[in-house]
């Protein structure tokens, strides 16, 4: 897949002004600002570190005008008008765009999304006995155990869905559409960027264990540290996991 340019970075276009380059750069910026994403885990600080680099590189050649007009020729983008490329300028900081915490919100939970998958991912992988990754709509992570020659394995399916909170009605959710997909022992990980309280979430698990006649154990992760609701019932291979994605390893 081909790198993005210097406007992409910034979500511009190739006709944007200093001005527009210079609010976008601010705006994009603050979210990967490291006292944001400090308790949000290393994963996280690492891809929001490299997000910030590529803002500022791009920042750093748009908003000089002989280095925009260098870049704009390996782009063969046409040369601006001179008004549009002289300097902006001096101001207050621009005013927050309408729906600027909820796009920062969506974009810190993308990244987050992503770097927890990656995490349980490699967790799984590590994890003694084997499985296979499958798919299954509507959960990112999905896993089986590995066919043995003489037997079955004792290991459950595994499940995983990240969210950006984990609540009531996430569990009623998760638990139904798990019990459509298998009636063999399946755990299912849900993992937030945010958890409701702890009583809701044991309430909502006790409700679908006495209406659900389905072999399903439910586990709410805090994927800012992995802490866990783990069920005293949970198979040892879900303890294992969860021992081995919060030390990541």
């Amino acid at each position: 897949m081909a790198s993005k340019t210097h406007y992409e970075q910034l979500e511009l276009a190739p006709t944007a002004t200093a001005e527009q380059i210079k609010q976008s750069f601010r705006s994009l910026i603050a979210r990967y600002h490291p006292d944001k994403v400090q308790h949000l885990g290393k994963e996280f600080q690492d891809m929001a570190a490299d997000r910030a680099t590529e803002l500022t590189e791009a920042y750093r050649i748009l908003s000089d005008t002989d280095r925009r007009a260098e870049y704009d020729r390996t782009l063969d983008v046409p040369p601006l008008p001179v008004a549009a490329t002289a300097p902006p300028p001096i101001e207050d900081e621009p005013r927050p765009q309408p729906n600027a915490f909820r796009e920062e919100r969506a974009s810190r939970d993308e990244y987050m999304r992503k770097a927890a998958l990656n995490r349980f991912k490699q967790a799984v992988d590590a994890v003694g006995g084997g499985y296979d990754e499958a798919a299954l709509r509507g959960f990112e992570l999905v896993f089986v155990p590995k066919a043995k020659l003489f037997g079955r394995s004792k290991n459950p399916r595994l499940l995983g869905r990240f969210l950006s909170q984990v609540d009531g009605p996430a569990v009623t959710d998760a638990w139904t559409q798990a019990g459509k997909w298998t009636e063999e022992d399946v755990c299912v990980f849900l993992l937030g960027s945010s958890l409701a309280p702890a009583r809701e979430l044991a309430t909502a698990i006790a409700e679908q264990r006495r209406r659900s006649r389905s072999k399903v154990i439910l586990i709410p992760v805090d994927a800012r540290d992995w802490s866990a609701h783990v069920p005293t019932d949970a198979p040892d291979v879900v303890k294992t996991l969860l021992a081995r994605v919060k030390g990541g390893t």
